[in-house]
This record gives structure tokens, C-alpha cells and sequence, in this order.
């Protein structure tokens, strides 16, 4: 058998538990930790997204012939 915990969590959970945590109990250096690490997914995440528009400009502009 398997444990649901062992199962991936959907996306909405894992945002919804982020802004959940309670940052009340980090200090200022793990604040700022906290802060380049989200800046460092906004980077990635933004690179993805205009990688995947790239690629269906570029599927839509071969379809499109």
C-alpha cells in the first residue's frame, strides 16, 4: 500500500502552504533568505514561461504556413 503524504502535492497546495507559513518566527537574515530564494523562483519560473511562448510562437508561425 502507499501513503497519501508520499504522493506529490498539487501546485495549489504547495502555493497555499507558502503563504500559510508563519513569518513571525524568522529572523531578518531568514526573511531575506526567504526573499532571494522566491526572486530566484520568479527568475526560473519567468524563464520558463517565455521559453514555452517562444515555442508556440514558433509552432504557431509553422502551422500557420
Amino acid at each position: 500500500m502507499f501513503d497519501e503524504a508520499d504522493l506529490p502535492k498539487k501546485k495549489s497546495d504547495l502555493l497555499a502552504d507558502l503563504a500559510r507559513e508563519d513569518l513571525d518566527r524568522l529572523s531578518i537574515a531568514d526573511l531575506d533568505e526567504r526573499i532571494a530564494a522566491l526572486e530566484a523562483e520568479l527568475v526560473r519560473t519567468r524563464a520558463r514561461r517565455d521559453g514555452a511562448a517562444s515555442f508556440r510562437a514558433a509552432a504557431d508561425g509553422l502551422f500557420r504556413k
